[in-house]
């Protein structure tokens, strides 16, 4: 995945400002005096179309704005005599009408004079020529007959246009010729053959030249070339053709491009190569051309002279030339003068510095005239390519021209004195808000022009002077830089621009935002054809600038095709094709920076079906098959898949022969007898099967015996007397020849007596009848065909068929566990007698009734238990208790179950009853309520009675002592007295035999609010003893309740288990499951919740319909009873809470409340 992250400010604006301030002469504005400035002229060469007007540019400034004048090969032209002559206004631009003119007259070279009362620059002098493009010369080019093998060259000697024409060679029909190593076009235009070949003769061999500036094409005569064959030149060392020599050298001008070829005949066709004795070629600069016949070295400097050795090369030998480059150079700036603003008595420095080979000569003028010839002036001093300004005065304005010239070139330079005194004035336009990306360079401008040239302060927010220092750069323009921009650099920024003549500022602002950043990259996507592909590119960016995302494939915006959907954050391009394929990028841009990610998308598809199915090697067991693989689709084939086709057998039909590896193109097939084979190949790759190739050639292979017996032999009796032996038939294909036949063999295990056999064919199983009951057998199956039988089978073992057992288990005893399991034994049968695999027994019992006077008689399903296998006891659970049961046994085999063994009978002993059938609470009242209840579904004994315990729950959710009676097996009601008003009791009832206590069922109830108001014969209030009372009960419940806080704050609950561990007293131990003791507080058969109660308006108290739990209001049922009955814990909700929990009542205590609590 690739990323790229530019910074543009501006999109280069502000960088470009910064570069032209710092590198271009000073500006000065023109609405201030100023000599002539040369702003466009036409370049040194000017080469017109003789169809179109001659167009000499020559703009230029200043103030006053100059008057032109053009001069003609050094003479004045004035081309106010000239109608066809034309200088645009307010300009020096020179049209020229050469319609119906003879172009050459304007011919010449021309140079514009811009003048004004400061001085006099001059243009370049511009030579003017008309492109040209003659005829060829009449010529009759003789017919060519050369030997098969020799060289030869075609000349095409172009005549000289202007400028050079372009030159290619084509035949009649205007195809061009076509270039290889042996046939290459040189540099001057002339055809090489290093060898002629008999194809090479043909008679339209013609060169064309094509003139750039007049577009028109010249055509050579064809030159006719006839190549002989019938002694052909025999092979030779390689030899150059051009250049000629062992050497030859070459002159080039520094920039320019270096153009070296070498061409050579030779057969075979010989190599070129080239090298730079004594250095490297610029690898950077080097490209080659024409077969690398030709070495091109661009933009060429002093560095790039030397002797570059050409060398040609076949098998028969090498040849060798040397090319001695020199390089020349034209001038060349090094530092071209510059204008000079200076105030009156200052003083000032011209340089012309250039290089050039030869050195060039450097001349000085003077508002156009030799500095030698111009008026005398004390304050300037020339010295080679410098002039020195001293104590310059108002009024010695002028423009100097520099001209430096050697053999191949001159440059000419213009550059103004001018004298002024001026105060300082900003250009820079005020208030211009600067914004940057964080981490970045800031530019802030503050171009400014004064003479003397003004000094540059600059402040931040108005008050804080920034210093040349880090990370603060002041360029001599005035620019402010900061190299690394940050959030903190953000603010107004003031410059001050000072001279000797005044004082002037400006305001600007920086604004430093945050870098666009892609969060989450597009990533590589490998897609199948016809599916969608999702390359997502989330981006964060700073809110103040508006993004805009633009995706790109292959660096072109992705189409406007409705397959492509551009979201926010995703490209999403559905129904994928191998168009679509490529380099994906999305780039986010703001008008500051962009950020952007690549990924590639590659498409794959199922690979393209082999081709060219080719049978080799032919033998009667093996054959080899060759196929082309079909295009991969950019998933490499993992393997091929052989299918065959056996058109005997089974014709229609591909079955899979074998694999082959994905890099194979040949297989080796193993092939069986008698079998008419067709071919096919199927390519696999990451995507899927391809589809089947064109079946091959169709090759038969030869009978023979089978190689293979039948499998899965197996002998199984399916009714009594018989025995049935089958098998898996062998395939057509495994037949190996005509008419298969199966050979069926059996005779009885450990037996001595012969093999019986039958054959049969065209079935796969065979039924020997007439055998005894489960008699062990040996039998096995054998192929054979018209040529020969298979290798002698295994012989596999099976039993005749099975019949119903003959005898029932005996001796059936039962012995009685408990009330609910008993285990049962008796006497196997004889194995004669099973006649048959024993598979096991089964135990057959039934509930014939219980003892329980009150239970009705109702018929009972019987019951079955298996035992596997040779077993002679068992275990009988789940019984019933206090019951008659009545048990049978019966033998198990394969084919059914023998006769029952004689009936037993049993009884189960008592066990512990079920619980109540339902527990209510009727007719509360102040003290008392009646609990009603009725008896168990299952008494599972004789009732003994019942176990009743209840206990008080108070409002802070503490339990009281609890309270246990037993009663009568024949009451099913009871009534509660003497109990508190108004309080929440919890009852717990159990049924119980001999054996103990069943499971308790639990109900909860209030007792009735007392209601009413005693009538008063007395103030009691009013007597002393109840004063007294009173007080005494105040201070007892003060006192309980900062114990009551004391025990709470040092963990809500007593340490009861001690107690319980000392005490074991039975009424307060926990009540187990089987013997109904009582424990913890919970409630695990309904789990209800405790729910608050209402007193409604007919003055009964009832509860909720749901039944409340003790686990609700206990801590996980952690509540014990302690030695006196009362429980102590918390009486809380289910789930376990912090020990400080039991402190944060939502209610304040109060002193009914604590008086409940000990109630």
């Amino acid at each position: 995945m690739d990323r790229n992250r530019k910074w543009v400010p501006g999109f280069g604006a502000v960088l470009l400002t910064l570069l032209s301030h710092m590198t271009s002469a000073l500006e000065v504005p023109l609405d201030l005096p100023q000599p002539p400035t040369i702003t466009l002229q036409s370049p040194k060469d000017y080469i017109f179309d003789p169809r179109e007007n001659i167009v000499i540019h020559c703009e230029a400034k200043g103030k006053p704005h100059p008057s032109f004048s053009w001069t003609r090969n050094g003479t004045h032209f004035d081309e106010e005599k000239d109608p066809k002559v034309l200088m645009k206004p307010s300009s020096g631009t020179l049209v020229i009408d050469i319609s119906g003119e003879k172009a050459e007259a304007y011919e010449g070279t021309y140079q514009c004079v811009a003048h004004n009362e400061h001085g006099t620059a001059v243009s370049n002098s511009i030579v003017i020529r008309q492109s040209r493009s003659p005829l060829w010369s009449k010529e009759r080019n003789e017919a060519i007959v050369v030997q098969m093998g020799v060289s030869l060259v075609l000349q095409c000697r172009p005549p000289a246009g202007l400028p050079p024409p372009v030159i290619f060679w084509m035949d009649n029909n205007f195809q061009r010729l076509q270039l290889d190593k042996r046939v290459s076009q040189a540099l001057n235009g002339d055809l090489y053959f290093s060898n002629v070949l008999p194809e090479d003769t043909r008679s339209d061999y013609i060169c064309y030249a094509r003139f750039p500036h007049t577009q028109t094409i010249q055509q050579k005569q064809p030159i006719s070339v006839t190549v002989l064959d019938k002694s052909p030149e025999g092979e030779r060392r390689p030899g150059f053709m051009t250049p000629f020599g062992a050497t030859s050298t070459k002159m080039v001008l520094r920039g320019e491009t270096l153009e070296l070829e070498c061409i050579a005949d030779g057969l075979p066709t010989p190599e070129i190569s080239w090298q730079k004795d004594g250095g490297e070629l610029p690898s950077t600069r080097t490209s080659f051309y024409n077969f690398k016949r030709t070495l091109k070295v661009s933009e060429v400097n002093e560095a790039d002279g030397g002797d570059y050795r050409c060398t040609a090369t076949n098998n028969l030998g090498t040849a060798f030339h040397i090319i001695k480059v020199t390089v020349k150079a034209a001038p060349f700036w090094v530092s071209a003068p510059r204008n000079l603003i200076l105030a009156p008595n200052e003083t000032g420095i011209l340089t012309c510095r250039v290089n050039g080979e030869p050195k060039p000569k450097i001349s000085w003028f003077v508002n156009g005239v030799p500095i030698e010839n111009a008026p005398e002036d004390h304050s300037r001093k020339v010295d080679d390519d410098t002039v020195i300004l001293s104590n310059v005065q108002s009024g010695s304005s002028a423009v100097y021209q520099c001209n430096a010239s050697n053999d191949f070139g001159y440059l000419m330079a213009n550059a103004f004195v001018n004298v002024l005194a001026e105060p300082p004035r900003v250009l820079t336009p005020p208030n211009r808000v600067y914004q940057v990306i964080t981490n970045n360079p800031a530019l802030l401008h503050c171009a400014s022009f004064g003479s003397p040239i003004p000094t540059i302060t600059w402040f931040k927010d108005s008050q804080t002077s920034v210093k040349n220092a880090d990370p603060y750069v002041i360029h001599e323009n005035g620019t402010l830089d900061i190299h690394v921009a940050q959030p903190l650099n953000s603010g107004k920024y003031t410059c001050i621009a000072t001279n000797s003549l005044g004082i002037k500022e400006n305001h600007v602002f920086l604004e430093v935002k945050e870098p666009t950043r892609i969060l989450m990259q597009p990533e590589y996507k490998v897609v199948q054809r016809g599916m969608s592909a999702v390359f997502e590119c989330k981006v964060k960016h700073d809110p103040s600038l508006i993004p805009t995302m633009t995706w790109l494939k292959d660096n072109t915006e992705v189409s406007k095709d409705e397959r492509f959907q551009v979201d926010v954050d995703s490209l999403t391009i559905t129904d994928v094709e191998d168009e679509d394929e490529g380099t994906y990028t999305c780039i986010m841009n703001t008008t500051l920076d962009q950020d952007s990610a690549s990924a590639m998308l590659t498409v794959v598809e199922s690979p393209d079906a082999p081709t060219d199915l080719e049978l080799t090697d032919q033998t009667a067991r093996s054959v080899q098959l060759t196929w082309t693989p079909g295009d991969e689709h950019n998933s490499p084939t993992e393997k091929f898949l052989i299918q065959y086709e056996d058109l005997l057998h089974q014709p229609g039909v591909w079955i899979n022969l074998t694999d082959a590896s994905g890099t194979s193109t040949t297989a080796q097939l193993k092939l069986s007898p008698y079998v008419y084979y067709s071919f096919r190949v199927l390519g696999m790759n990451r995507v899927g099967y391809s589809q089947p190739s064109q079946p091959s050639s169709q090759y038969r292979t030869t009978p023979a015996a089978p190689d293979d017996n039948p499998s899965d032999v197996s002998g199984v009796g399916t009714q009594p007397g018989n025995l049935v032996i089958s098998w898996t038939p062998l395939t057509g294909f495994q037949a190996n020849g005509p008419n298969l036949e199966y050979r069926v063999q059996w005779r009885a295990k450990d037996v001595d007596e012969d093999w019986s056999s039958k054959n049969v064919a065209n079935v796969s199983q065979f039924v020997v009848t007439g055998t005894p009951i489960y008699v062990p057998y040996e039998v096995k199956v054998q192929a054979l065909n018209d040529y020969g039988t298979a290798s002698e089978p295994e012989a596999v073992f099976g039993y005749s068929g099975e019949d119903l057992p003959l005898s029932a288990p005996d001796s059936v005893q039962v012995m009685v566990h408990n009330s609910t399991l008993a285990e049962v034994h008796w006497e196997p049968v004889s194995s004669p007698s099973v006649r048959g695999k024993l598979q096991g027994y089964k135990v057959y019992y039934r509930r014939e009734r219980g003892f329980h006077d009150s239970e009705e008689a109702a018929e009972q399903s019987e019951q079955v238990l298996t035992f596997s296998g040779n077993r002679s006891e068992g275990l009988l659970p789940g019984l019933q208790p206090y019951s008659l049961y009545n048990i049978t046994i019966r033998v198990l085999n394969s084919k059914g179950e023998g006769p029952p063994s004689p009936s037993k009978k049993f009884e189960t002993p008592e066990g512990v009853p079920g619980p109540p059938s339902f527990l209510n609470v009727v007719n509360p009242s102040l003290d008392s309520l009646t609990l009603e209840w009725g008896p168990p579904m299952n008494n599972n004994g004789r009732l003994a009675g019942y176990t009743l315990k209840y206990q008080p729950v108070n409002t802070t959710k503490e339990l009281g002592p609890v309270k246990s009676m037993s009663l009568p097996a024949n009451d099913t009601s009871i009534t509660l007295g003497n109990l508190n008003s108004s309080m929440l009791y919890k009852f717990y009832l159990s049924a119980k035999t001999i054996k103990g206590s069943g499971p308790i069922i639990t109900e909860e109830a209030f007792t009735v609010m007392d209601t009413t108001v005693p009538s008063r014969q007395v103030d009691i209030a009013t007597q002393g003893w109840f004063i007294g009372l009173m007080c005494a009960i105040a201070l007892l419940i003060l006192v309980l309740l900062i114990v009551c806080f004391i025990k709470r704050n040092k963990g809500g609950k007593y340490p009861v288990k001690e107690k319980e561990d000392a005490h074991q007293d039975p009424e307060i131990q926990p009540m187990k499951e089987d013997d109904g003791t009582f424990g913890e507080y919970s409630d695990t058969e309904d789990h209800k919740p405790l729910k608050g109660s209402r007193t409604p308006s007919n003055g009964t108290v009832r509860r909720d319909e749901s039944d409340d739990s003790l686990v609700d209001y206990g801590e996980g049922g952690d509540g014990q009873f302690n030695e006196d009955g009362s429980f102590i814990g918390q009486y809380s909700g289910k789930k376990e809470k912090d020990t400080h929990e039991g402190n944060e009542s939502s209610e304040a205590p109060s002193p009914v409340n604590a008086m409940n609590s000990f109630v």
